[in-house]
C-alpha cells in the first residue's frame, strides 16, 4: 500500500449505463474529492453520447485516467482482449484497490487475482444484482454462480449495496461470503433532497427507466387500459427511457386503446422528468436497489411502486405497506387511481415522510466513507497477512 491517507483506486465494470454507472460515478467523484487517485476501466461500445459527456467532464478529476475498451455483455472472444487490457492497465497503474462492479467487472478485476495470492493490492466486489438476477435453477444461473464461487477466493471484500443483494448472494452461493463482507447502502447527494416543483406538471404519471420486460411496463399499460374501460379514467403518462422492447410497448398501447394518453421520450435528466408529472409509477418485476426510486423518494415525488428487490429497504418500516405485488394490473390500476384521487396535500405529506426516511438512511457521504473504510480494513488485513 502507498500512503495510508491516499489510495490508488481503479474501478472496473462493463457498461457505463444505469444505476451501476451512477454508483461508480458517485464513488469516483467522492474519492477524488477526498484526495485519492482514481481511475476507471469500462466498455467503449455502450453508453452513447451521455457517457461520452460524463467522461469528458470527469477526465480532469481522475488522475489514473479513464480507459475504455470493447467489451461484450455475454461471453465471447472480446472477453480475452478486454482481460489482457485490464491486466496491462493494472500493471501500469499499480493500484492499491481494484474495485469490481457487476458480474463482468467482477471477472475482469478478480480473475487475475486468482493466480496472484501474494499480491499487495486488494480486490473489492459490488455485484449490483447482475448475475444474481437470473432465475435460480436456470442454465445461465448455474453457470454464473459457478464463476462466482470460483472468484470468491480472489475477493478481499464484498461490498453489497443493499440487504437484498446480500441475501441473494447467500441464497445463490449457499453461504455468506467467506471473506470480509459489508452492506454499504447506496446514497444520494444533499441537493437531490430538494423537493420537486410540480406547479407546471402536464402529466398525471411518469415512468422512468429501461424499456424491457423486467421493468413491467406492459403491466402498467394493461393497468391504463383497465382504468379507461372499467373506471372511465384516462390519466396522461410520460414514458421516459429506451430499450429493446420499445416498439412492442408502443404497439401494446395501441392494442389497449391508450396510445393517445402515452408520450414516449428518450432518457433525460430525472428531476426534469419528475417535475412534469404528479405521480411516478415503478411497475418492475425485478430490481436491486434502484437509484431511480431513491432519487424520486428523496425529492418527495409521490410514488406507486412494486415490492421487488430492495425497494422495500428504501420505503422502510413506515411505508413498505404501500408497495404492491408485481405483475398484477388490477392492483396497479387501483393503486394509481387511489393516489391520483388523494388530495394533493395528503400526497405531499406522505412523500415528504418517505423523503425523511431516505435522508436518514441513504446519503451519499456515508456511502463514500463506508467504502473507503472497507478498503482500508482489507488493505490492513492483507498487509498483516
Amino acid at each position: 500500500m502507498t500512503d495510508a491517507a491516499r489510495l490508488r483506486i481503479l474501478h472496473v465494470f462493463r457498461a457505463p449505463l444505469g444505476g451501476l454507472f451512477r454508483h461508480v460515478l458517485d464513488l469516483a467523484r467522492g474519492q477524488a474529492e477526498r484526495g485519492h487517485e482514481v481511475g476507471i476501466f469500462c466498455d467503449a461500445s455502450t453508453g452513447g453520447t451521455r457517457a461520452d459527456a460524463v467522461f469528458a467532464e470527469l477526465s480532469g478529476r481522475l488522475s489514473l485516467g479513464i480507459t475504455r475498451v470493447p467489451m461484450s455483455r455475454y461471453p465471447s472472444l472480446t472477453d480475452a482482449r478486454a482481460q489482457f487490457s485490464a491486466i496491462a492497465l493494472r500493471r501500469e497503474l499499480a493500484p492499491d484497490v481494484v474495485h469490481c462492479h457487476g458480474s463482468k467487472g467482477g471477472v475482469y478485476g478478480r480473475m487475475p487475482a486468482l493466480i496472484s495470492p501474494g499480491r499487495r493490492y486488494i480486490t473489492a466486489y459490488t455485484p449490483h444484482g447482475g448475475s444474481f438476477n437470473y432465475k435460480p435453477g436456470s442454465t445461465e444461473h448455474k453457470v454464473y454462480m459457478a464463476v462466482e464461487r470460483l472468484l470468491e477466493r480472489a475477493t478481499d471484500i464484498f461490498l453489497f449495496e443493499s440487504r437484498f443483494i446480500a441475501g441473494r448472494f447467500e441464497a445463490s452461493i449457499g453461504h455468506e461470503p467467506r471473506t470480509d463482507h459489508r452492506i454499504v447502502l447506496n446514497g444520494v447527494s444533499d441537493p437531490e433532497f430538494e423537493p420537486i416543483d410540480h406547479s407546471e406538471a402536464a402529466f398525471d404519471l411518469v415512468y422512468l427507466g429501461e424499456l424491457r420486460s423486467a421493468k413491467g411496463i406492459d403491466t402498467l399499460i394493461e393497468a391504463l387500459g383497465l382504468l379507461k374501460t372499467r373506471d372511465r379514467l384516462t390519466p396522461r403518462i410520460l414514458i421516459v427511457g429506451s430499450g429493446p422492447d420499445e416498439a412492442e410497448l408502443r404497439s401494446l398501447t395501441i392494442a389497449r386503446g391508450v396510445a393517445a394518453q402515452c408520450v414516449f421520450e428518450p432518457p433525460g435528466p430525472i428531476r426534469q422528468a419528475l417535475s412534469r408529472a404528479r405521480v411516478m409509477v415503478v411497475p418492475s418485476r425485478a430490481e436491486s436497489l434502484p437509484y431511480v426510486v431513491l432519487e424520486a423518494a428523496a425529492a418527495a415525488q409521490p410514488l406507486v411502486a412494486t415490492d421487488v428487490g430492495g425497494i422495500n429497504e428504501i420505503y422502510g418500516p413506515r411505508h413498505r405497506h404501500r408497495l404492491i405485488p408485481p405483475d398484477d394490473a388490477p392492483i396497479l390500476a387501483a393503486a394509481i387511481a387511489k393516489l391520483l384521487a388523494a388530495p394533493e396535500a395528503d400526497r405531499a405529506a406522505e412523500a415528504a415522510d418517505l423523503a425523511a426516511h431516505v435522508r436518514e438512511n441513504f446519503r451519499l457521504a456515508p456511502m463514500i466513507d463506508g467504502v473507503l473504510d472497507a478498503y482500508r480494513d482489507a488493505l490492513a488485513k492483507r498487509a498483516g497477512g
